[in-house]
């Protein structure tokens, strides 16, 4: 659902909250049928919740405490579609089967499956809520002060990973492209026949 205008037109509305969802490609960035049963998605969020400084828990899910910025996302009256930037901290902090990673170790288990591939092709979802609407288990006591939490959320963004801008031992950085932006992308994506629809192939007045 989303989040009612009357709360963001609150004089004092409570915090934006922003997660992230990584999901990988089957084939692309790990074996196909995932033998191995390796994680194929990765929550994050740049923060942690007041419970304890656990990790942020978002309708049951938890997002682990990454530092991550997202910037370039604005639509410009020219028309041109947004390149966003995605950069995450590369100092470890992200949890795979039980291990603590590097976002460059991730980027070599990817590459053992496609060489060179760098995560391009990923999912990244972008999620904007409140922190009024966050899960219980984020508060003392596991008590939301606002009240009862609710799913409300902003529209989500969704884009998909063009290329490794760069990597160093301190942050890697992507930069992002929409679905119609992406490579080797055709429209239209289906062609119509003229089974389907009577008028393909004449002209009608």
């Amino acid at each position: 659902m989303a989040i009612p205008v009357s709360e963001l037109q609150k004089l004092n509305p409570s915090s934006r909250i922003e997660l992230f969802v990584l999901e990988l490609v089957e084939g692309l960035h790990y074996a196909t049928g995932n033998p191995s049963s390796v994680p194929t998605t990765f929550r994050f969020h740049a923060g942690s919740s007041m419970n304890s400084n656990a990790e942020i828990v978002w309708q049951g899910n938890s997002y682990q405490r990454v530092p991550i910025t997202f910037e370039g996302a604005e639509f410009s009256s020219r028309g041109q579609i947004p390149r966003p930037t995605l950069t995450i901290a590369n100092l470890g902090g992200i949890t795979r089967s039980g291990s603590v990673i590097t976002m460059t170790d991730l980027l070599i288990i990817v590459n053992s499956t496609t060489p060179h591939n760098d995560l391009a092709d990923a999912k990244l979802t972008r999620i904007t809520t409140l922190a009024s609407e966050l899960d219980a288990a984020n508060f003392p006591s596991s008590s939301n002060p606002f009240g009862t939490p609710s799913s409300n959320e902003l529209p989500q963004e969704i884009f998909f990973i063009d290329r490794k801008i760069t990597e160093s031992r301190e942050l890697v950085q992507f930069e992002l492209v929409g679905s119609l932006d992406q490579a080797n992308k055709k429209l239209p994506a289906r062609q119509v026949t003229r089974n389907e629809f009577a008028g393909v192939g004449t002209f009608i007045n």
